[in-house]
Protein backbone atom coordinates (compact mmCIF):
# COMPACT_ATOMS: atom_id res chain seq x y z
CA UNK A 1 0.00 0.00 0.00
CA UNK A 2 1.27 3.49 -0.80
CA UNK A 3 1.36 6.54 1.85
CA UNK A 4 0.74 10.24 1.30
CA UNK A 5 4.35 11.43 2.02
CA UNK A 6 3.73 15.11 4.21
CA UNK A 7 5.22 16.46 7.11
CA UNK A 8 2.39 14.89 8.98
CA UNK A 9 2.84 11.29 7.33
CA UNK A 10 3.11 7.79 7.54
CA UNK A 11 6.44 6.59 5.74
CA UNK A 12 6.60 2.73 5.21
CA UNK A 13 9.24 1.12 6.66
CA UNK A 14 9.79 -2.44 5.20
CA UNK A 15 12.14 -5.12 5.98
CA UNK A 16 12.96 -8.86 5.84
CA UNK A 17 11.38 -9.43 9.25
CA UNK A 18 9.09 -6.93 10.00
CA UNK A 19 6.98 -3.56 8.99
CA UNK A 20 6.51 -0.70 11.16
CA UNK A 21 5.08 2.83 10.70
CA UNK A 22 5.93 6.46 11.77
CA UNK A 23 3.99 9.15 11.85
CA UNK A 24 6.41 12.82 12.15
CA UNK A 25 5.16 15.70 13.11
CA UNK A 26 7.42 17.79 11.61
CA UNK A 27 10.31 17.10 10.14
CA UNK A 28 10.82 13.36 8.26
CA UNK A 29 14.71 12.85 8.64
CA UNK A 30 17.55 14.51 10.40
CA UNK A 31 21.04 13.65 8.86
CA UNK A 32 23.47 13.92 11.70
CA UNK A 33 27.05 14.25 10.84
CA UNK A 34 29.43 10.97 11.32
CA UNK A 35 32.57 10.21 11.44
CA UNK A 36 34.24 9.58 8.01
CA UNK A 37 36.31 6.67 9.52
CA UNK A 38 35.16 3.10 9.07
CA UNK A 39 35.69 -0.40 10.59
CA UNK A 40 35.32 -2.59 8.00
CA UNK A 41 31.71 -4.38 8.57
CA UNK A 42 30.44 -0.27 9.07
CA UNK A 43 29.44 1.93 6.21
CA UNK A 44 30.53 5.09 5.73
CA UNK A 45 27.24 6.54 5.01
CA UNK A 46 26.34 9.10 8.24
CA UNK A 47 22.97 7.08 10.22
CA UNK A 48 19.72 8.32 9.63
CA UNK A 49 17.89 9.40 13.03
CA UNK A 50 14.13 9.63 13.69
CA UNK A 51 14.01 11.95 16.26
CA UNK A 52 16.67 10.99 18.10
CA UNK A 53 16.14 7.38 17.80
CA UNK A 54 18.05 5.14 15.35
CA UNK A 55 15.97 3.30 12.59
CA UNK A 56 16.30 -0.30 12.16
CA UNK A 57 20.00 -0.65 10.39
CA UNK A 58 18.36 -3.42 7.97
CA UNK A 59 15.04 -1.40 7.09
CA UNK A 60 14.12 0.27 3.61
CA UNK A 61 12.70 3.59 4.22
CA UNK A 62 10.13 3.84 1.00
CA UNK A 63 8.11 7.19 0.36
CA UNK A 64 5.37 8.20 -2.28
CA UNK A 65 3.42 10.95 -2.57
CA UNK A 66 0.35 9.41 -3.22
CA UNK A 67 -2.55 9.51 -1.21
CA UNK A 68 -3.63 6.48 1.31
CA UNK A 69 -6.32 5.62 -0.83
CA UNK A 70 -4.73 5.16 -4.32
CA UNK A 71 -2.20 2.78 -5.18
CA UNK A 72 0.38 3.64 -8.17
CA UNK A 73 -0.61 3.04 -11.78
CA UNK A 74 0.38 0.69 -13.07
CA UNK A 75 0.47 1.72 -17.17
CA UNK A 76 1.41 5.06 -18.28
CA UNK A 77 2.15 6.70 -21.63
CA UNK A 78 5.20 6.85 -23.05
CA UNK A 79 6.96 9.65 -25.52
CA UNK A 80 9.77 10.89 -26.63
CA UNK A 81 12.64 8.04 -27.22
CA UNK A 82 10.39 5.52 -26.48
CA UNK A 83 8.43 4.00 -29.19
CA UNK A 84 8.60 1.48 -32.01
CA UNK A 85 10.03 -1.58 -30.42
CA UNK A 86 10.70 -0.07 -27.76
CA UNK A 87 6.77 0.75 -26.42
CA UNK A 88 5.80 -1.57 -23.97
CA UNK A 89 1.68 -1.47 -22.81
CA UNK A 90 3.38 -0.94 -19.28
CA UNK A 91 5.77 2.27 -18.53
CA UNK A 92 9.74 0.47 -17.74
CA UNK A 93 10.93 1.49 -14.16
CA UNK A 94 13.69 3.30 -13.78
CA UNK A 95 15.79 3.41 -10.39
CA UNK A 96 17.36 6.76 -10.32
CA UNK A 97 20.44 6.32 -7.17
CA UNK A 98 21.85 9.58 -6.09
CA UNK A 99 18.24 11.03 -7.34
CA UNK A 100 18.44 14.25 -4.39
CA UNK A 101 21.77 15.01 -7.00
CA UNK A 102 21.98 17.51 -9.34
CA UNK A 103 22.35 15.52 -12.22
CA UNK A 104 20.00 12.77 -10.67
CA UNK A 105 17.18 15.04 -9.67
CA UNK A 106 17.57 16.39 -13.00
CA UNK A 107 17.07 12.78 -14.28
CA UNK A 108 14.38 11.77 -12.12
CA UNK A 109 11.66 14.67 -13.33
CA UNK A 110 12.78 13.89 -16.87
CA UNK A 111 12.27 10.23 -17.22
CA UNK A 112 8.82 10.71 -15.18
CA UNK A 113 7.48 13.17 -17.96
CA UNK A 114 8.08 10.85 -20.31
CA UNK A 115 6.34 8.41 -18.58
CA UNK A 116 8.60 5.83 -16.38
CA UNK A 117 7.81 4.51 -13.42
CA UNK A 118 10.60 6.04 -11.19
CA UNK A 119 12.29 5.74 -8.24
CA UNK A 120 14.78 8.19 -6.20
CA UNK A 121 17.18 5.71 -4.04
CA UNK A 122 19.65 8.50 -1.90
CA UNK A 123 21.03 8.66 1.98
CA UNK A 124 21.14 12.68 1.20
CA UNK A 125 24.57 12.50 2.05
CA UNK A 126 25.13 15.48 -0.50
CA UNK A 127 22.94 17.84 1.79
CA UNK A 128 25.35 16.81 4.80
CA UNK A 129 28.90 17.67 3.20
CA UNK A 130 27.17 21.26 2.49
CA UNK A 131 26.28 21.17 6.39
CA UNK A 132 30.41 19.53 7.11
CA UNK A 133 31.99 22.13 4.99
CA UNK A 134 29.76 25.27 5.36
CA UNK A 135 28.79 25.61 1.56
CA UNK A 136 25.51 26.22 0.04
CA UNK A 137 23.75 25.78 -3.25
CA UNK A 138 23.83 29.43 -5.03
CA UNK A 139 19.41 28.64 -5.44
CA UNK A 140 17.44 27.17 -2.71
CA UNK A 141 16.23 23.83 -2.97
CA UNK A 142 13.88 22.14 -1.30
CA UNK A 143 13.99 19.29 0.52
CA UNK A 144 13.25 16.01 -1.45
CA UNK A 145 10.16 14.93 0.04
CA UNK A 146 8.51 18.93 -0.71
CA UNK A 147 10.12 18.28 -4.14
CA UNK A 148 8.10 14.96 -4.88
CA UNK A 149 5.31 16.57 -2.91
CA UNK A 150 5.13 19.68 -5.41
CA UNK A 151 6.47 16.97 -8.65
CA UNK A 152 3.16 15.20 -7.87
CA UNK A 153 1.11 18.13 -7.33
CA UNK A 154 2.17 19.70 -10.80
CA UNK A 155 2.26 16.86 -13.19
CA UNK A 156 0.17 13.75 -10.92
CA UNK A 157 2.79 11.67 -11.90
CA UNK A 158 4.32 9.98 -8.54
CA UNK A 159 7.81 9.67 -8.22
CA UNK A 160 9.02 6.49 -5.29
CA UNK A 161 11.41 7.66 -2.47
CA UNK A 162 13.98 4.92 -0.78
CA UNK A 163 15.96 6.65 1.65
CA UNK A 164 19.10 4.64 2.32
CA UNK A 165 22.94 3.68 1.53
CA UNK A 166 23.54 1.23 -1.05
CA UNK A 167 26.87 0.66 0.61
CA UNK A 168 24.22 -1.15 2.90
CA UNK A 169 23.49 -4.48 0.66
CA UNK A 170 20.49 -5.47 2.73
CA UNK A 171 19.25 -2.48 1.89
CA UNK A 172 20.04 -2.01 -1.83
CA UNK A 173 18.63 -5.77 -1.99
CA UNK A 174 15.37 -4.95 -0.44
CA UNK A 175 14.61 -1.86 -2.08
CA UNK A 176 15.16 -3.82 -5.80
CA UNK A 177 12.89 -6.38 -5.08
CA UNK A 178 10.71 -3.94 -3.66
CA UNK A 179 10.62 -1.51 -6.52
CA UNK A 180 12.11 -4.30 -9.25
CA UNK A 181 13.67 -1.47 -11.92
CA UNK A 182 13.74 -2.60 -15.27
CA UNK A 183 16.96 0.25 -16.09
CA UNK A 184 19.27 1.34 -12.78
CA UNK A 185 20.58 5.06 -13.33
CA UNK A 186 23.90 5.12 -10.86
CA UNK A 187 24.61 8.68 -10.09
CA UNK A 188 24.71 7.54 -6.40
CA UNK A 189 28.93 8.76 -6.00
CA UNK A 190 31.05 10.75 -4.30
CA UNK A 191 31.16 13.11 -7.40
CA UNK A 192 33.79 16.02 -6.49
CA UNK A 193 38.11 15.79 -7.03
CA UNK A 194 38.47 18.07 -4.87
CA UNK A 195 36.28 16.62 -2.20
CA UNK A 196 38.34 13.43 -2.51
CA UNK A 197 41.23 15.05 -1.98
CA UNK A 198 40.67 17.38 0.91
CA UNK A 199 42.34 14.41 3.24
CA UNK A 200 42.66 11.02 3.97
CA UNK A 201 39.53 10.02 5.96
CA UNK A 202 37.60 11.69 2.46
CA UNK A 203 40.10 10.21 0.18
CA UNK A 204 38.66 6.66 1.77
CA UNK A 205 35.19 7.38 1.88
CA UNK A 206 35.30 8.79 -2.09
CA UNK A 207 36.67 5.35 -2.77
CA UNK A 208 34.42 2.91 -0.38
CA UNK A 209 30.93 4.95 -1.39
CA UNK A 210 31.73 4.90 -4.59
CA UNK A 211 33.22 1.34 -5.40
CA UNK A 212 31.67 -0.22 -3.15
CA UNK A 213 28.64 1.12 -4.01
CA UNK A 214 28.68 -0.10 -7.49
CA UNK A 215 30.00 -3.15 -6.68
CA UNK A 216 26.49 -3.69 -4.62
CA UNK A 217 24.77 -2.55 -7.28
CA UNK A 218 26.30 -5.13 -9.77
CA UNK A 219 25.52 -8.08 -7.24
CA UNK A 220 21.67 -6.68 -6.86
CA UNK A 221 21.07 -6.63 -10.78
CA UNK A 222 22.77 -10.27 -10.58
CA UNK A 223 20.80 -11.74 -7.89
CA UNK A 224 17.24 -9.97 -8.09
CA UNK A 225 17.01 -8.31 -11.97
CA UNK A 226 19.26 -9.95 -14.53
CA UNK A 227 17.57 -8.36 -17.39
CA UNK A 228 17.69 -5.03 -15.55
CA UNK A 229 20.18 -2.42 -17.25
CA UNK A 230 22.52 -0.23 -15.91
CA UNK A 231 23.26 3.15 -17.12
CA UNK A 232 26.48 4.27 -14.84
CA UNK A 233 27.42 7.69 -15.02
CA UNK A 234 31.39 7.83 -15.26
CA UNK A 235 33.78 10.61 -16.42
CA UNK A 236 35.64 12.14 -18.91
CA UNK A 237 38.13 12.55 -16.60
CA UNK A 238 39.06 8.24 -16.37
CA UNK A 239 41.16 9.10 -19.73
CA UNK A 240 43.03 12.04 -18.63
CA UNK A 241 44.64 14.41 -21.03
CA UNK A 242 47.17 11.97 -23.83
CA UNK A 243 48.56 13.23 -26.47
CA UNK A 244 46.40 11.01 -28.97
CA UNK A 245 42.91 11.26 -29.64
CA UNK A 246 40.19 9.71 -27.20
CA UNK A 247 38.09 7.06 -28.37
CA UNK A 248 34.97 5.84 -26.75
CA UNK A 249 36.42 3.09 -24.42
CA UNK A 250 37.67 1.23 -26.39
CA UNK A 251 41.17 1.40 -28.88
CA UNK A 252 42.47 -0.97 -31.49
CA UNK A 253 46.19 -1.17 -31.48
CA UNK A 254 48.62 -3.10 -33.24
CA UNK A 255 52.11 -3.89 -31.53
CA UNK A 256 54.69 -6.14 -32.67
CA UNK A 257 52.68 -6.98 -35.64
CA UNK A 258 49.31 -8.16 -33.81
CA UNK A 259 46.24 -6.28 -33.81
CA UNK A 260 43.65 -6.06 -30.45
CA UNK A 261 40.89 -3.77 -28.98
CA UNK A 262 41.33 -2.54 -25.93
CA UNK A 263 39.96 -0.87 -22.67
CA UNK A 264 41.03 2.73 -23.80
CA UNK A 265 44.39 3.30 -20.99
CA UNK A 266 43.33 5.44 -17.97
CA UNK A 267 45.08 8.23 -16.40
CA UNK A 268 42.91 9.41 -13.79
CA UNK A 269 44.06 12.76 -11.91
CA UNK A 270 42.67 12.11 -8.14
CA UNK A 271 41.21 9.95 -5.48
CA UNK A 272 37.63 10.65 -7.36
CA UNK A 273 38.36 9.58 -10.94
CA UNK A 274 40.69 6.44 -9.79
CA UNK A 275 37.14 5.24 -8.46
CA UNK A 276 35.62 6.23 -12.01
CA UNK A 277 38.11 3.71 -13.06
CA UNK A 278 37.90 1.10 -10.68
CA UNK A 279 34.06 1.29 -11.25
CA UNK A 280 34.41 0.83 -15.31
CA UNK A 281 36.57 -2.28 -14.80
CA UNK A 282 34.28 -4.11 -12.15
CA UNK A 283 31.58 -3.09 -14.22
CA UNK A 284 33.78 -4.82 -17.74
CA UNK A 285 34.09 -7.69 -15.73
CA UNK A 286 30.79 -8.82 -14.59
CA UNK A 287 29.52 -8.18 -17.64
CA UNK A 288 31.81 -10.93 -19.68
CA UNK A 289 31.23 -13.26 -16.12
CA UNK A 290 27.69 -12.57 -15.83
CA UNK A 291 26.14 -11.37 -18.10
CA UNK A 292 25.05 -8.40 -17.26
CA UNK A 293 24.26 -5.46 -19.85
CA UNK A 294 25.73 -1.83 -18.83
CA UNK A 295 26.37 1.45 -20.34
CA UNK A 296 29.28 3.52 -19.30
CA UNK A 297 28.53 7.06 -19.64
CA UNK A 298 31.76 8.77 -19.27
CA UNK A 299 30.27 12.35 -19.02
CA UNK A 300 32.26 15.81 -19.42
CA UNK A 301 32.03 19.14 -17.11
CA UNK A 302 28.31 19.71 -16.90
CA UNK A 303 26.68 23.83 -16.74
CA UNK A 304 23.60 24.70 -16.24
CA UNK A 305 20.72 24.90 -14.43
CA UNK A 306 17.31 24.52 -15.94
CA UNK A 307 15.29 21.78 -18.01
CA UNK A 308 12.57 21.75 -18.82
CA UNK A 309 10.93 20.35 -15.95
CA UNK A 310 13.13 21.93 -13.14
CA UNK A 311 11.51 24.70 -14.64
CA UNK A 312 8.37 24.35 -13.94
CA UNK A 313 8.05 25.64 -9.85
CA UNK A 314 10.53 26.95 -7.59
CA UNK A 315 10.14 23.77 -5.17
CA UNK A 316 11.70 21.71 -8.12
CA UNK A 317 14.51 24.19 -8.51
CA UNK A 318 17.81 21.92 -9.02
CA UNK A 319 21.19 22.59 -6.93
CA UNK A 320 23.41 25.27 -8.47
CA UNK A 321 27.01 24.86 -7.02
CA UNK A 322 29.66 27.81 -7.15
CA UNK A 323 32.35 27.15 -4.14
CA UNK A 324 36.15 25.58 -5.20
CA UNK A 325 34.66 21.96 -3.81
CA UNK A 326 31.46 21.17 -6.00
CA UNK A 327 31.47 24.14 -8.01
CA UNK A 328 32.65 23.93 -11.87
CA UNK A 329 34.20 25.69 -14.04
CA UNK A 330 31.40 27.20 -15.91
CA UNK A 331 29.04 27.78 -13.10
CA UNK A 332 31.71 29.13 -11.38
CA UNK A 333 32.44 32.02 -13.22
CA UNK A 334 29.46 33.24 -13.58
CA UNK A 335 28.53 33.49 -9.90
CA UNK A 336 31.66 35.16 -10.15
CA UNK A 337 31.11 37.91 -12.72
CA UNK A 338 27.55 38.23 -10.85
CA UNK A 339 28.99 39.28 -7.94
CA UNK A 340 32.19 41.56 -8.89
CA UNK A 341 34.80 38.91 -8.00
CA UNK A 342 37.74 38.25 -10.75
CA UNK A 343 37.16 35.39 -12.49
CA UNK A 344 39.71 32.82 -11.21
CA UNK A 345 41.57 30.96 -13.74
CA UNK A 346 44.02 27.79 -12.33
CA UNK A 347 47.38 28.23 -13.66
CA UNK A 348 47.76 29.08 -17.43
CA UNK A 349 44.16 28.48 -18.30
CA UNK A 350 44.93 25.92 -21.09
CA UNK A 351 43.29 22.79 -19.46
CA UNK A 352 41.04 21.81 -21.78
CA UNK A 353 37.78 19.52 -21.41
CA UNK A 354 34.32 17.98 -22.62
CA UNK A 355 31.37 19.80 -21.28
CA UNK A 356 27.63 19.68 -21.93
CA UNK A 357 24.48 21.20 -20.84
CA UNK A 358 22.66 19.75 -17.99
CA UNK A 359 19.23 19.24 -20.85
CA UNK A 360 21.42 17.08 -22.47
CA UNK A 361 22.89 15.54 -19.10
CA UNK A 362 18.90 13.57 -19.15
CA UNK A 363 18.71 13.35 -22.93
CA UNK A 364 21.74 10.93 -23.36
CA UNK A 365 20.48 8.46 -20.11
CA UNK A 366 16.69 8.43 -21.68
CA UNK A 367 18.55 7.91 -24.68
CA UNK A 368 20.88 4.54 -23.39
CA UNK A 369 17.58 3.41 -21.61
CA UNK A 370 15.89 3.04 -24.69
CA UNK A 371 18.25 1.60 -26.75
CA UNK A 372 19.82 -0.63 -23.94
CA UNK A 373 22.56 -2.67 -24.02
CA UNK A 374 22.99 -6.37 -25.23
CA UNK A 375 22.76 -8.89 -22.18
CA UNK A 376 26.81 -9.73 -21.36
CA UNK A 377 28.08 -6.14 -23.08
CA UNK A 378 29.90 -3.52 -21.43
CA UNK A 379 29.15 0.32 -23.72
CA UNK A 380 31.15 3.36 -23.47
CA UNK A 381 29.15 6.60 -24.54
CA UNK A 382 31.53 9.83 -24.14
CA UNK A 383 28.77 12.23 -22.90
CA UNK A 384 29.58 15.52 -24.11
CA UNK A 385 29.18 18.16 -26.40
CA UNK A 386 31.53 20.71 -27.19
CA UNK A 387 35.41 21.09 -26.04
CA UNK A 388 36.62 23.95 -24.37
CA UNK A 389 39.77 25.42 -22.27
CA UNK A 390 39.08 27.14 -18.79
CA UNK A 391 40.63 30.12 -20.52
CA UNK A 392 37.89 30.30 -23.89
CA UNK A 393 35.39 30.09 -20.77
CA UNK A 394 36.45 32.39 -19.04
CA UNK A 395 36.68 34.60 -22.71
CA UNK A 396 33.00 33.73 -23.42
CA UNK A 397 31.54 34.96 -19.43
CA UNK A 398 33.67 37.75 -20.00
CA UNK A 399 31.88 38.66 -23.30
CA UNK A 400 28.76 38.00 -21.67
CA UNK A 401 28.84 39.88 -19.08
CA UNK A 402 30.22 43.34 -20.64
CA UNK A 403 26.61 43.24 -22.40
CA UNK A 404 24.96 43.36 -18.82
CA UNK A 405 27.26 46.28 -17.93
CA UNK A 406 29.50 43.82 -15.80
CA UNK A 407 32.90 44.85 -15.12
CA UNK A 408 34.14 41.41 -15.87
CA UNK A 409 38.20 40.33 -14.47
CA UNK A 410 40.02 37.76 -15.22
CA UNK A 411 42.84 36.53 -12.64
CA UNK A 412 45.52 33.28 -12.43
CA UNK A 413 45.61 32.01 -9.48
CA UNK A 414 47.90 29.05 -8.53
CA UNK A 415 46.96 25.59 -9.70
CA UNK A 416 45.95 23.04 -6.61
CA UNK A 417 45.77 20.65 -8.90
CA UNK A 418 48.29 18.41 -10.47
CA UNK A 419 47.81 18.57 -13.99
CA UNK A 420 48.80 19.76 -17.24
CA UNK A 421 47.90 22.84 -18.26
CA UNK A 422 48.51 22.84 -22.06
CA UNK A 423 48.07 19.86 -23.62
CA UNK A 424 46.48 18.28 -26.78
CA UNK A 425 42.72 17.05 -26.36
CA UNK A 426 40.52 15.61 -28.94
CA UNK A 427 37.87 13.28 -27.66
CA UNK A 428 35.22 11.15 -29.39
CA UNK A 429 32.06 11.33 -28.70
CA UNK A 430 29.59 10.12 -31.54
CA UNK A 431 27.80 7.42 -30.32
CA UNK A 432 24.95 9.17 -28.39
CA UNK A 433 24.79 11.99 -31.71
CA UNK A 434 23.88 8.19 -33.82
CA UNK A 435 21.15 7.50 -31.23
CA UNK A 436 19.67 10.54 -31.43
CA UNK A 437 21.09 13.49 -28.75
CA UNK A 438 19.91 16.71 -30.11
CA UNK A 439 22.80 18.63 -28.65
CA UNK A 440 22.01 22.61 -26.77
CA UNK A 441 25.40 23.62 -27.96
CA UNK A 442 26.76 26.90 -25.46
CA UNK A 443 25.72 30.40 -26.80
CA UNK A 444 25.58 34.17 -25.77
CA UNK A 445 21.91 33.62 -24.68
CA UNK A 446 22.60 30.80 -22.42
CA UNK A 447 25.58 32.53 -20.81
CA UNK A 448 23.15 35.71 -20.67
CA UNK A 449 20.87 33.17 -18.51
CA UNK A 450 22.92 32.03 -16.28
CA UNK A 451 24.19 35.14 -15.24
CA UNK A 452 20.82 36.65 -15.33
CA UNK A 453 20.41 33.92 -12.70
CA UNK A 454 23.52 34.38 -10.68
CA UNK A 455 22.85 38.31 -10.39
CA UNK A 456 19.06 37.64 -9.32
CA UNK A 457 20.28 34.91 -6.30
CA UNK A 458 23.94 37.10 -5.40
CA UNK A 459 22.61 38.23 -1.92
CA UNK A 460 23.16 34.37 -1.44
CA UNK A 461 26.89 34.14 -2.31
CA UNK A 462 29.27 33.50 0.08
CA UNK A 463 32.97 35.41 -1.24
CA UNK A 464 34.78 33.11 0.90
CA UNK A 465 33.65 29.97 -0.69
CA UNK A 466 34.77 31.14 -4.00
CA UNK A 467 39.05 30.40 -4.20
CA UNK A 468 40.33 26.94 -4.56
CA UNK A 469 41.23 25.62 -1.14
CA UNK A 470 41.89 22.25 -1.23
CA UNK A 471 45.74 21.08 -2.91
CA UNK A 472 46.37 18.09 -4.23
CA UNK A 473 49.71 18.39 -2.73
CA UNK A 474 49.00 18.93 1.13
CA UNK A 475 46.23 16.19 1.26
CA UNK A 476 47.01 14.81 4.74
CA UNK A 477 45.97 12.48 6.99
CA UNK A 478 44.60 14.64 9.38
CA UNK A 479 40.64 15.10 9.10
CA UNK A 480 40.38 19.23 8.31
CA UNK A 481 38.10 21.59 8.51
CA UNK A 482 38.33 23.79 5.05
CA UNK A 483 36.17 26.81 5.47
CA UNK A 484 37.43 29.92 8.13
Amino acid sequence: MAHVLSTSCCLKISSSSKKSYFKPSNESLTLFSASLTSKTCKSLMPRLVWHEKRLPRKCVVRATTLPTSQEAPTTQSTSGSLDGSNRSSKAKRAMIIGGDGYCGWATALHLSKKGYEVAIVDNLVRRLFDHQLGLDSLTPISSIHNRIRCWKSLTGQTIELFIGDICDFEFLAETFKSFEPDAVVHFGEQRSAPYSMIDRSRAVFTQHNNVIGTLNVLFAIKEFREDCHLVKLGTMGEYGTPNIDIEEGFITITHNGRTDTLPYPKQASSFYHLSKVHDSHNIAFTCKAWGIRATDLNQGVVYGLRTDETAMHEELYNRFDYDGVFGTALNRFCVQAAVGHPLTVYGKGGQTRGYLDIRDTVQCVELAIANPANPGEFRVFNQFTEQFSVNELAALVTKAGQKLGLDVQTISVPNPRVEAEEHYYNAKHTKLVELGLKPHLLSDSLIDSLLNFAIKYKDRVDTKQIMPSVSWRKIGVKPRTITA
